[in-house]
């Protein structure tokens, strides 16, 4: 993430709401066709952005969150004309959350590069000892909703896309399914009785929550905050999801810090070792960060090379990476079942095949299709191999009314008649790393605009849910013909603000067009807290202050009003 003004943020940010719901009746949208505010809310908005949003107190500085005014639903047609009285028409068809990029973190482990957060805001976040907090809260919000707000339809399903953990380790996979599935658990590794992270090194990188010293964090306005830390480490508890949940691979998921390919023997050795680098000097961190991006095999011996004297912690077993076998089989074990289903969508034996693509059904007539977009051989984008992109267009044949040619002439007929949603980490254009797969290296890698054209020859694809961005985003994918298009619906991270997870509800509306009616929720912490309560709510809700207030913070990754509560039109093949 880029490093930005930091000004520029906060005036926008502030901006949000109030530029949201100043929007008229028809107003002009930045996708260049007009949309229009619903003539109704429905009556059930508590607890979603349709009630309030996240809203900043004051105009500069550090600055708490209020409950500002709710977000208008914002009609797009760009796919399909909305015909008056479909609401009253409509029939739902399933309703479902997506949770994305939570990166469950162990803000302690050696096998970190918090250094280079000048270069990569994202390498580290003063708020990254609460994400487990900050999940868990979610998980409650979620449990509270009796449903979609527009079709009152009980969810279906939950399905995260991706960047579940943020490193790869065992320790954040146990963390990660505790929350979902329900428990108690420390989020802390290393030392029992202490933190041994950066935010106590003293170092003026890093915001240091339990020290006067001015680091570059407090000149900016945060707060010091005694006991912080010590706090972060008490136990969490989670009541864990009421509804089936379904999990997608994410970069995070896969490699190390999200980029750097598994199997360097150096690198997997300091997860679990004692020796944590916490201030190269700024050339030293300028070539790592380099080398993480571009050369990962140039990392043992930059690493190696640093000079400034490293921090010695407590090792942890605990800390080790997983494989993708290894992440798959946790989901598989009968003690993480939690609501179900078994696997959570991975297949019985993809613990020994390290498949990680699957269908499930979302509800009748609505099949998932969720998609494993990372590449083996690291890096931050992704793509997907020949096998897995001929599943894909073999699976859509087997489930479509029709199916077109890239030409857009109808050629065969086929059984079902079913409606396929997407989903992936990946976005269509962060899907152009088509380095070969080191375990299957003849295996030919397909970007995101190969399979946009593949989901063009389906009149019933609807949408294809992402991650990986941390951005609000929902973009028409217009076809060759009106019933060959679909929606790129991508979603804001659980890590970075504002911390969105977004509901999607399935409503054929009987006139001949379908709707995906989407609202982004926020967790059920309190919007405003008190620096000195430490209770699991308290730190919840620090946890969305903190991530505000990230110098690195980006404003881009709230989108715009017709990337929040939407509904989203589409002819219906079936008319």
């Amino acid at each position: 993430m880029a490093n930005m003004n930091r000004r520029s943020f906060l005036g926008l940010a502030g901006l949000g709401a109030a530029g949201a719901m100043g929007v008229g009746a028809f107003g002009r949208a930045p996708w260049g066709t007009w949309y229009a505010a619903a003539d109704a809310l429905p009556e059930h908005l508590a607890g979603t952005t349709l009630e309030a949003v996240a809203t900043p107190v004051g105009t500069s500085g550090y600055r708490t969150l209020s409950a500002g005014p709710g977000w208008p639903v914002i009609v797009r047609g760009e796919l399909a004309e909305a015909k008056s009285g479909r609401e009253e028409r409509r029939a739902a068809l399933a309703s479902f959350v997506q949770m994305t990029d939570m990166h469950v973190l162990d803000a302690q482990s050696p096998m970190r590069f918090e250094y280079l957060h000048p270069f990569t805001g994202s390498a580290f976040r003063p708020h990254e000892t609460l994400t487990t907090h900050g999940l868990a809260s979610l998980v409650s919000r979620i449990n509270s909703l009796a449903g979609g707000p527009h079709t009152r339809r009980r969810f279906d399903a939950v399905v995260t896309t991706g960047d579940n953990t943020d490193n790869k380790e065992h320790a954040e996979l146990g963390w990660l399914l505790a929350t979902l599935n329900g428990g108690t658990f420390r989020p802390n590794t290393g030392a029992l009785d202490r933190y041994e992270g950066v935010q106590n090194s003293g170092s003026d990188l890093y915001w240091n929550p339990e020290s006067p010293i001015r680091d570059m964090y407090k000149k900016a306005g945060f707060p010091e905050i005694p006991g912080l830390l010590g706090a972060a480490l008490a136990p969490v508890t989670s009541p864990g999801l009421r509804t089936p949940w379904y999990c997608v691979f994410g970069n995070h998921d896969d490699s190390v810090e999200g980029t750097v390919p598994s199997g360097i023997p150096p690198l997997e050795a300091m997860y679990t070792g004692s020796i944590k680098i916490e201030g190269p000097d700024s050339e030293q961190a300028r070539a790592i960060g380099s080398a993480a991006s571009s050369d990962p095999s140039a990392l043992p011996a930059l690493l190696a090379a640093v000079t400034t004297p490293p921090r010695i912690v407590t090792p942890d077993g605990n800390r080790a990476p997983f494989t993708p076998r290894q992440f798959i089989a946790a989901h598989l074990d009968p003690r993480n079942t939690g609501p179900g289903p078994v696997g959570h969508g991975f297949a019985p034996d993809a613990g020994e095949t390290g498949i990680g693509y699957y269908t499930f059904e979302i509800a009748p007539g609505v099949i998932g299709i969720s998609m494993d977009s990372t590449n083996r051989a690291g890096f931050v984008d992704g793509s997907l191999g020949e096998a897995q992109f001929r599943w894909i267009e073999r699976t859509l044949e087997s489930g479509s009314s029709r199916y077109f040619d890239t030409g857009g002439r109808a050629v065969t007929q086929s059984r079902a008649d079913t409606w396929f949603l997407l989903f992936s980490h990946h976005t269509s254009d962060t899907m152009a790393n088509l380095v070969p797969d080191p375990e299957n290296p003849a295996d030919r890698r397909h970007s995101g605009a190969e399979l946009v054209a593949l989901l063009h020859r389906f009149p019933n694809v609807l949408a294809w849910v992402n991650g990986h961005t941390h951005e609000n985003k929902i973009s028409a994918r217009t076809g060759p013909t009106p019933v060959q298009g679909f929606w790129e619906i991508n979603t804001a991270s659980h890590i970075d603000f504002p911390q969105h997870a977004r509901i999607i509800e399935v409503a054929d509306n009987h006139d001949g067009t379908v709707s995906l009616l989407t609202t982004l929720i926020e967790s059920d912490s309190p919007y405003q807290t008190s620096h000195g309560d430490f209770s699991q709510s308290g730190l919840a809700s620090l946890y969305r202050e903190l991530s505000f207030n990230d110098i690195h913070a980006d404003p881009k990754l709230m989108g715009v009003s017709g990337d929040h509560n939407t509904e989203l039109l589409l002819p219906s093949p079936r008319a």
